[in-house]
């Protein structure tokens, strides 16, 4: 029996014979070797199987491997390499994925997620170390100039409070205090002042407030007569217009028969004016006839 096939064999024993086979892609194994523990969520549940560079593309590693058969491997699941110790050998850590996600059929390929290698690792240490030098250099700079800067803080802050600024604040409150003691009583008339003004103007507006009281009654009683008139006014122009649209035909009549009145009298006076004489003569004059030259 060949080693690989044997080492098949061990883990469908030791798995009770009933595994799956999956696989999966890295660019760096981290000396993991065939036999390693595979784990799905931190438990094991497989072996790996196979370490070799993928025939498809040779910069790839080829991890593969068996587990129990119904470990719910799914789209969301990522492999990675992993450790159980500090002293412990390499393993193939699976994440649980999403439960949500579709679950994966026996010889898939998982997506994988690379870890940092450890070269990678103490190369970025040694960066690290190489900025923290330089950090260090310029922390210890920019001390120096907060140590100056405070000791000339402290030097102006002694100075300020010092014995000559403290006679001269001294003699500053001292002014105050007799200032204040000098104006108390005017101060004090002023607010008795401003007291009394207060006192007369309340009373002022209490006295308007009187008044208003006073003069809201008759002008209430005025603007009800008001608008009783208002009312009464209304209701008599009403009338006014029912009783117009009722005779407006007779007015029309009337004002004719007015203009007829007007004509013949415009006639009469003007009969009067050629005839004066008809007023007394019943009969008119026969007209003259006018002589004929022979």
């Amino acid at each position: 029996m060949l080693p690989g096939a044997y080492l098949i064999y061990l883990i469908d024993v030791q798995f009770g014979g009933d595994t799956v086979p999956y696989r999966t892609y890295l660019r760096y194994a981290g000396g993991l070797e065939p036999g390693a523990p595979v784990l799905f969520g931190g438990i094991t549940v497989g072996k790996v199987r196979a370490v070799q560079p993928w025939p498809s593309d040779p910069t790839r590693i080829e991890i593969q491997f068996n587990v129990k058969k119904n470990t719910p491997l799914n789209e969301k699941s990522v492999a990675k390499l992993g450790a159980v110790s500090i002293m412990g050998g390499p393993v193939l850590s699976i994440t649980t994925g999403n439960n949500d996600a579709r679950r994966l059929a026996p010889e898939s390929s998982i997506t994988s997620q690379e870890t940092p290698s450890l070269d990678e690792i103490a190369g970025k240490m040694v960066e690290v170390a190489d900025n923290t030098d330089g950090l260090i250099t310029q922390a210890r700079g920019e001390l120096e100039e907060i140590n100056s800067d405070a000791s000339t803080l402290l030097a102006n802050l002694n100075t300020l409070t010092g014995k000559p600024n403290q006679q001269k604040i001294r003699s500053a409150l001292d002014n105050v205090n007799e200032t204040l003691a000098t104006e108390r009583p005017k101060i004090d008339r002023l607010t008795d002042q401003l007291n009394t003004l207060v006192r007369h103007s309340d009373e002022t507006i209490q006295n308007a407030n009187g008044t208003i009281t006073d003069a809201r009654e008759p002008l209430r009683d005025d603007l009800t007569e008001l608008q009783a008139t208002l009312h009464q006014t209304r209701t008599l122009l009403a009338d006014m217009q029912v009783m117009v649209r009722a005779n407006n035909d007779k007015i029309d009549d009337t004002v004719e028969n007015l203009r007829t009145v007007t004509d013949n009298l415009d006639q009469l006076t003007d009969s009067l004016k050629q005839r004066p004489f008809s007023l007394i003569r019943i009969k008119q004059p026969k007209e003259r006839e006018v002589p004929q030259q022979k």
